[in-house]
């Protein structure tokens, strides 16, 4: 039974009680009661009505919100229904939550933009990226923010079917792809990669290849040279000796550099060292027996010892990158200089120095020595017989076994380059 069908039932029901009354008591008594019954119905209606319309401007969930007979049936189906809707909204909102959560941990930048280039929204990667501002920035075109000009022209061309690579300098260098993709009736989602590393990455491969092409045109050059001249001149054999040395130098010089860009190679490819035990005490006496080899008796070769330890690690790695700082300060020592091999142990953990009184570095230069094929001069290099990838054999192989090189020089007064290794490298103490 509806409501209304409910309310003509009791309406019914009270005339029929009250007119028979009226007969028995007084006819004025019925009509009384009459207007009475109904009064107090419609009133209970009315006040009822009345919660119904108060609670639909301003809707809450009320369990309080009851009533009589019908609208009690009434208001229970809109609690219940208010409750579904506010559990469907809190999971609603819960999962916007999370997907605003998760795009702002991407490591690429997303700003949305309407048709306009205005700022809708943005993570916080972007924010550190572009230098935005999610609160402050909202509704302002991005190209007031991100003043660019090759920006501000990729906007203008509207072609985005490739990225474009923007270069800032505004606290450092960085390079940024940025790649606008349309989505959702003329809105843009701009997609923002942080390509640095792969830049300078990209950038170190193209100076390698170049170097390595620098580094084997010259002793080439040289080969063919006199592989010409032999073929096409009668020449005597002093001269034919003293061009095959030459040859023979320009060709071992080729295989150096070969050998070492193996060795380099092998390093960056091979898994982890295993933990075997080196003995330090022999090798660092070999490394002073053999800077005493290259010197040949023109240098003071000092070893200055603290403390007592082993490494753990790969020995051939060991040698290969310790061989190298003791050859690099023989090869660029002058005669009469010395130079000083210190092993020391302490709680802090293990340090194999090599101190020498040479040509030294400006510091300028220090922070490239170990990137490959660099050189300070690249003439006084050569002379001195290096290849330009020791002191990039060294840092590749330290810093597979956590260890660090640390380099200090002044220019006419010597250099010191350090191999500092952690204590957890360190046994035997």
């Amino acid at each position: 039974m509806s409501g209304v069908q409910r309310a003509l039932f009791y309406g019914v029901l009270t005339a029929a009680i009250a007119f028979p009354l009226g007969y028995f008591v007084e006819q004025w008594m019925g009509w009384v009661l009459f207007y009475t019954g109904l009064s107090l119905h419609l009133a209970m209606h009315y006040r009822n009505f009345s919660r119904l319309e108060r609670w639909s401007r301003k809707p809450v969930l009320d369990a309080s919100l009851e009533g009589d007979g019908e609208w009690d049936r009434v208001f229970r189906r809109l609690y219940r229904h208010e409750k579904e809707l506010l559990e469907k909204i809190e999971r609603r909102e819960r999962d916007i939550a999370r997907l605003i959560a998760a795009v702002h941990a991407m490591n690429d930048g997303i700003v949305l933009l309407d048709g306009e280039f205005r700022i809708q929204f943005c993570n916080k990667t972007a924010e550190r990226q572009l230098d935005l501002a999610s609160v402050t920035d909202r509704g302002a075109p991005i190209a007031n923010i991100v003043r660019q000009p090759a920006f501000i022209d990729y906007l203008a061309k509207a072609d985005f079917s490739r990225p474009l690579v923007l270069r800032l300098d505004r606290y450092f260098e960085r390079v940024l792809s940025l790649y606008l993709i349309a989505y959702a009736e003329n809105h843009w989602l701009l997609q923002v990669k942080d390509i640095t590393q792969t830049d300078r990455l990209d950038g170190m491969r193209r100076d390698f290849v170049a170097n390595v092409s620098h580094e084997l045109r010259t002793p080439l050059t040289v080969l063919s040279g006199f592989v010409e001249t032999l073929q096409e001149i009668d020449v005597d054999t002093e001269s034919r000796q003293h061009y095959l040395q030459l040859m023979g130098e320009q060709s071992q010089r080729m295989q150096s550099i070969v050998q070492d860009l193996l060795t380099l190679s092998s390093i960056e490819s091979a898994p982890p060292p295993e933990d075997q035990q080196v003995d330090m005490a022999t090798l660092v006496d070999k490394l002073r027996r053999d800077a005493e080899a290259l010197s040949a008796g023109r240098h003071r070769i000092l070893l200055e010892s603290e403390g007592q330890g082993d490494l753990l690690g790969s020995e051939s790695e060991l040698v290969s990158a310790l061989a190298n700082l003791v050859s690099n300060a023989v090869r660029y020592t002058p005669a009469g200089g010395s130079i000083t091999l210190i092993w020391k142990i302490s709680a802090a953990g293990a340090e194999f120095a090599v101190q020498d009184t040479g040509i030294g570095i400006d510091p300028k230069h220090i922070p490239r020595l170990t990137e490959r094929f660099y050189r300070v001069d690249r003439g006084r290099s050569r002379d001195a017989g290096g290849t330009g990838l020791g002191l990039a054999i060294v840092k590749h192989s330290l810093s597979r076994h956590q260890a660090t090189l640390e380099i200090t020089s002044k220019p006419g007064e010597g250099s010191r380059f350090a191999a500092k290794f952690p204590s957890s490298r360190v046994t035997g103490v």
